[in-house]
């Protein structure tokens, strides 16, 4: 397992900490930048993302480049030992554009153009869009590729959207053959006889529409893997003139929280990094650790994008938003912990929207570095600076790896099917909750985890997870099967191997292609109403000496054992006594069937019973206190323990018998440690 990583740029060896900064606002304004630098230093930012959406400012008439403004800014930064992210500033185009190129714009699935505003409302298709990014892209790379202060490329921003006009249904037509090569191959994929909507011609196809097709679940489903694909593809269009002038500079695109619209694994290998935008609603009345569990998993799902490599966060706010239903300000110490939380599972950097407030507009009012007053002598700021030098005092964690021996497969494509499906619980599947679910308890337990799809690579895990796995290919199928009878251990849930890659039913009796890894066939699913409720019984004498019952919900699997032991069994209803939660050996392995949606504290009883047996490490052999979690970075040499207090109050925690560095108190401990409200620790051991 690789243990360090290179920085991800060679010109700064410790944390990057900086914002979006937005200089072309402030042009009429030039003693704003003057000030700007002096503050960066003060708050020991050192990275700023410049230029996002900067398009009118770079080309403000067609043809006409007025980079003066950009040369001075960043060669302030280069003076000043301040680096940058140049943008390219495709993600919002100028008016100019969208009135005498109304191409440009995108066309919703009602077939309807949109008006010139927002952002990402442009067509990934169009010619005259492509044409004019590849021009702005290559004079950013022409002029600014060597410059000094430039560390890297920051691609547009937050990709999102899609777009239904002639030319995107034309890329979309030619898409399917060469998906399906054949109409017959991709009418059976469909299984188009189904209301008689057999195709005969390719141009006879559609994106779905509300008032067209859209009960075709294999047609919706390669229609959103279109979009992704074609998203990567502009991505690719974006990068090209950047490469082409200075290959060795790193690229990244900012992506949003577990964006169901894209599939992310599809931009993986065309990024050198990763980076993604977290804005949690902190302070809001959720139970303790819920919303961090969920900024966790999402932190962790970034990093596992590229195997592991560290990834950047790169937007946060310092206080608030301006957009979030409530707009909380963060309390003592949740600026810290919160940016510390992405530094424990592989961020190498702490980023903001925004360095300062614009004056106007739909963000002026959200949380920024330097606030409208324009000064250092605020809280937000005092908070920035205490974490830009902690940052610097911690520099040794950069590079550093994640050791996960356990992960979750959560595959976009057999989300959008799970959601897409017609029963068996049409008021909500709740795919993401039943994720989080599983995550959850290794959260609480302090257990590291990657977030990977099903192609990726089995066999560097002692244990996976894979919840409502409806869409199963026979590849992954295959994958999984050989993972168990190679010595790992395996848990997947109702509603698992019930479709394969085109949306079409296994054949032969459900979990398809996992059946004989479970030992188990799933002949019905009983959904239940909301507020019925059933039970799942351990029975005496169990494989993982369990005892009691748990409340069950939701959804109920009725399947018979064939091979697997059946460790508990429902308690009530015609199906009573029948096996709720079954274990198969399988090989050298072990492969665990939940029948049925359990409530809490079930995922945290069963997992901690599977991890002793899977030989999976927790981070800190101690129970955690609810709300507080802990996590790991190494470099092979030194561990570097994260305890991160989400918990709302004081907590004390004792833990093992080795000592410990204190790297925020610069000081050894020993036994146990107190964490203040919203408090973080950061313990470094020596490797054994």
């Amino acid at each position: 397992m690789v243990t360090s990583y290179p920085p991800i740029s060679p010109k700064l060896k410790g944390f990057m900490h900086g914002a979006d900064y937005n200089p072309d606002q402030w042009q009429h304004s030039p003693e704003v930048l003057e000030e700007d630098i002096r503050l960066m230093k003060l708050a020991k930012c050192n990275v700023m993302a410049i230029g996002i959406f900067a398009w009118a400012a770079l080309e403000p008439e067609e043809g006409e480049f007025t980079f003066e403004w950009l040369d001075r800014v960043l060669d302030s930064f280069a003076e000043n030992g301040i680096y940058a992210w140049l943008a390219t500033p495709s993600g919002a185009r100028p008016a100019w554009m969208s009135a005498k190129y109304p191409e440009v714009l995108r066309v919703e699935e009602n077939r309807v153009r949109n008006l010139h505003g927002g952002r990402h409302n442009h067509c990934y298709s169009s010619p005259v869009y492509r044409e004019k990014t590849h021009i702005m892209n290559t004079k950013l790379a022409e002029r600014y590729a060597n410059h000094p202060a430039i560390i890297g490329w920051h691609i547009s921003n937050e990709y999102g959207g899609e777009c239904h006009c002639n030319y995107c249904q034309k890329a979309f037509q030619e898409w399917l053959k060469d998906r399906y090569g054949t109409l017959n191959a991709l009418n059976k994929a469909w299984w188009t006889t189904f209301w008689s909507h057999t195709y005969t011609s390719w141009s006879q196809i559609e994106s779905p529409a509300p008032h067209g097709e859209k009960m075709v679940h294999g047609h919706n489903l390669d229609w959103r893997r279109f979009v992704t694909d074609r998203t990567v593809d502009f991505c690719k269009h974006e990068i090209a003139p950047l490469r082409a002038v200075r290959p060795e500079l790193p690229v990244t695109t900012n992506m949003m929280d577990w964006f169901e619209g894209l599939d992310y694994r599809k931009f993986a290998d065309i990024l050198d990094v990763i980076s993604w935008d977290a804005y949690p609603t902190w302070h809001d009345l959720q139970q303790p650790g819920k919303l961090a569990a969920w900024f966790s998993f999402n932190h962790d799902l970034f990093r596992s994008l590229k195997g592991g490599q560290p990834f950047m966060l790169m937007e946060s706010t310092p206080s608030m938003t301006n957009w979030q239903p409530v707009s909380k300000l963060k309390r003592p110490g949740m600026h810290l912990l919160s940016s510390l939380q992405a530094v424990a599972h592989g961020s190498d950097t702490v980023q903001y929207f925004q360095w300062r407030k614009s004056r106007g507009s739909s963000e002026k009012l959200h949380g920024a570095v330097v606030d409208h007053v324009g000064i250092e002598h605020t809280r937000v700021f005092r908070d920035v600076a205490e974490l830009g030098a902690i940052l610097e005092g911690i520099s040794p964690v950069t590079g550093s790896a994640v050791p996960a021996e356990t992960a979750i497969i959560t595959d976009w494509d057999n989300r959008w099917a799970v959601k897409d499906s017609q029963g068996p619980l049409n008021r909500g599947i709740d795919y993401e909750g039943t994720v989080m679910q599983h995550y959850h308890a290794f959260w609480k337990m302090g257990v590291p985890v990657d977030i990977i799809g099903s192609q990726d690579d089995l066999t560097k895990y002692k244990l996976i997870i894979a919840p409502m796995m409806y869409l199963c290919s026979e590849e992954a199928g295959a994958a999984i099967e050989s993972f168990v009878s190679s010595g790992g251990t395996f848990v997947t849930t109702y509603w698992s191997g019930i479709v394969n890659e085109n949306d079409l039913c296994h054949l032969g009796g459900f979990p398809g292609p996992l059946r004989q890894t479970l030992g188990i066939w799933s002949e019905e699913m009983d959904g239940l109403h909301e507020g019925e409720h059933n039970s799942l019984i351990y029975k005496k004498d169990n494989a993982l000496h369990l005892e009691g019952s748990h409340v069950l919900y939701d959804l109920c699997d009725l399947v018979h054992t064939e091979g697997a032991e059946v460790i508990a069994e429902y308690g009530n209803d015609f199906y009573k006594g029948r096996p709720a939660l079954t274990v198969h050996t399988f090989g050298k392995g072990q492969a665990y069937y939940l029948a049925a949606r359990a409530k809490e504290p079930f995922y945290d009883e069963f997992y901690g019973k599977v991890i002793q047996d899977a030989g999976v490490r927790r981070v800190l052999d101690t129970e955690l206190p609810d709300g507080v979690t802990a996590q790991l970075r190494t470099d092979g040499l030194s561990e570097y323990v994260f305890i991160l207090n989400f918990s709302g109050k004081k907590q004390q925690l004792a833990f093992n018998t080795l000592e410990y560095i204190d790297l925020l108190k610069n000081q050894s401990v020993q036994g146990s440690i107190e964490l203040d409200r919203n408090g973080v620790c950061i313990l470094k051991r020596t490797v054994k």
